[in-house]
């Protein structure tokens, strides 16, 4: 008969999710953008969490604050295709998806693909673009594969959507449907640097000379890789009470006197996978109520909507947010 403490190392080694490789990776991550960007360690990490959840990411915040430069080198470090889209006002659904163009020597309509067929796809200034050239965005963030002509195409293993936006008081810009916002797992909001880290940007600049950034960064994980990284990621542990935790935050957004619109359930289902990413790249295999408040504001900030008395007053998604994670006992 087998020896029952043999037994039970066996199942402690069994429940535990290797996750070391993950670590490694992450931190190599963070070690070749940290070659070229200065600070930015919480907007870095939320980069590397969504795309352990498989999810695409809104970025906010004024001109000139390396949104766009961050994105590019974060790109860089995948061992993927990688294309850049810069949206505009004058931007057809076509300059996007692709069109149907005549073959003349076999006097068929053959479909040329457009940009967004890539892995990592950056859309600079994403609200600059008028609502039906948004629209063309929303089968293929959600269900990844476009539909043209009758024919589904699907998109190549791994697909991510970078978008970097303008504040909506700026000129020129349209504030994005509401529908497109939800199939963002976050929203990322970029404020300037502290003094500190803007006396280092400017050193390393001069130090660099006219040495491109990109040329800096290597790519440092495969697309097989990362498809083993998510798979371990949704192994990680989580709790009924975790669970209700989520669930009763995300509730409260629907009745909260502050709000006009709250959080849907794809909410409930984004907080909650990028809760296990939080706790995998810490190296945990179960997630805390810390992870899970970690992720409240960057998932909901886009995904409700203040009332008007409220947005009058000038005050801010995430105070509401921040109220209502107050409100809910955290789980022991």
């Amino acid at each position: 008969m087998e020896n029952p403490e043999s037994q039970n190392e066996e199942l402690q080694f069994n429940s535990r999710i290797p996750l070391q490789e993950l670590r490694d990776a992450v931190d190599q991550i963070k070690t070749q953008l940290g070659k070229i960007i200065i600070g930015q360690q919480d907007f870095i990490e939320l980069l590397i969490v969504s795309l352990l959840a498989n999810g695409h990411v809104l970025i906010e915040g004024v001109p000139g604050i390396a949104k766009t430069i961050t994105a590019k080198l974060f790109a860089k470090t995948l061992k993927t295709d990688f294309s850049r889209i810069q949206f505009t006002p004058d931007l057809m659904p076509s300059d996007v998806l692709g069109t149907s163009v005549l073959n003349m020597k076999s006097s068929e309509f053959e479909f040329k693909k457009g940009p967004i067929f890539s892995n990592i796809v950056l859309i600079d200034e994403i609200n600059r673009a008028p609502a039906k050239t948004q629209a063309a965005l929303f089968e293929v963030m959600e269900e990844r594969q476009i539909t043209m002509d009758g024919e589904k195409y699907i998109m190549e293993y791994p697909f991510m959507v970078l978008a970097t936006q303008n504040p909506v008081e700026q000129e020129g810009t349209y504030a994005l449907p509401e529908a497109q916002l939800d199939r963002f797992l976050f929203k990322i909001k970029v404020g300037y640097p502290t003094l500190d880290d803007e006396i280092n940007i400017l050193k390393t600049h001069h130090n660099r000379k006219l040495a491109v950034p990109q040329d800096a960064i290597e790519g440092v994980l495969t697309p097989e890789a990362l498809r083993s990284f998510r798979e371990q990621v949704q192994h990680i542990l989580i709790e009924e009470k975790i669970f209700n935790y989520i669930a009763q935050v995300v509730d409260k957004t629907r009745n909260h006197p502050h709000l006009y619109l709250g959080g849907s359930p794809r909410a409930s289902l984004a907080i909650m996978n990028a809760s296990k990413a939080f706790a995998a790249i810490n190296n945990r295999d179960f997630v805390t109520p810390d992870d899970v408040k970690r992720a409240l504001a960057p998932v909901l900030r886009h995904r409700i909507i203040l009332s008007p008395e409220r947005e009058m007053e000038g005050m801010s998604p995430e105070a509401v947010i921040d109220m209502i994670a107050q409100s809910v006992e955290i789980p022991r």
